[in-house]
């Protein structure tokens, strides 16, 4: 916001032609912390409903530590995402009470509870090799509030491993289904269920699965109604907008 904008909206203020929760809205899309080679929107929460996430991997322990302090000051939950070992141990030196979950590579500290969302959001997956992104998805979805349920190696593979689950997903009211090989698993699921299905390729398969490429394009061609689809390994993505669904329930 330019100062002569900023200007304008506070003499509107004290004019009493704008109130303060008015301004305040207009004003959220502007809280930018600037730390030189990280910039860190502290607006997003207020914006979008979930402060920024921030994506470890590429970053330095030094850009994922400044970034997640500004959020810690601003007093936001922190969620970190693709965070490997190594990097998770340097971070947490520096910032007291973050979690690192190391199958799913998340880094999570809780400074205030979520809202809680009224819906029921189910997390599942194909096989064991799936649950890196399953998980990810699983605990992102529970950061942002989510009553979330779990239903792991239920691949179609062995059918009989998903029909038992059959009252978890017939009680959900997003679905989030990860998958690899083949990718077929969110289309049999979208044919036994009545709420939205988002699909989530994963790069595990032998090597004609092309990193999770065959995945995709087999769930982008689902013949059942209802799937959409996220990138490949995205379950933090698929879980946000599982979540977007949600907060309007």
């Amino acid at each position: 916001m330019r100062q002569d904008e900023l200007k304008a909206l506070l003499q509107a203020v004290a004019s009493g032609k704008l109130n303060s929760d008015t301004a305040l809205e207009r004003l959220s899309g502007q809280f930018v912390d600037d730390l030189g080679d990280v910039c860190v929107d502290l607006g997003r929460e207020r914006r979008c409903g979930m402060s920024e996430a921030v994506f470890c991997q590429g970053k330095t322990p030094k850009q994922i530590v400044a970034v997640m302090r500004s959020l810690d000051r601003a007093g936001q939950n922190i969620l970190g995402t693709r965070c490997d070992a190594e990097t998770a141990r340097a971070v947490r030196r520096s910032i007291k009470g973050l979690k690192h979950h190391a199958e799913a590579r998340i880094l999570i500290k809780m400074n205030k509870a979520p809202q809680p969302r009224k819906g029921r959001l189910l997390v599942c997956c194909a096989g064991a090799s799936d649950l890196p992104v399953a998980e990810e998805a699983a605990l992102t979805a529970e950061f942002l509030g989510c009553k979330t349920t779990r239903a792991y190696d239920v691949g179609v593979a062995g059918l009989h491993r998903l029909t038992r689950r059959l009252d978890d997903l017939r009680n959900a009211d997003v679905i989030v289904c990860c998958a690899g090989m083949e990718g077929a698993l969110p289309s049999v699921v979208a044919g036994l269920v009545d709420c939205p299905v988002i699909a989530v390729p994963t790069s595990v398969g032998y090597g004609a699965s092309f990193g999770g490429i065959a995945a995709l394009l087999a769930m982008l061609n689902s013949c059942a109604s209802g799937v959409s689809v996220v990138n490949i390994g995205n379950g933090f993505g698929a879980s946000v907008f599982a979540d977007a669904i949600l907060r309007r329930l």
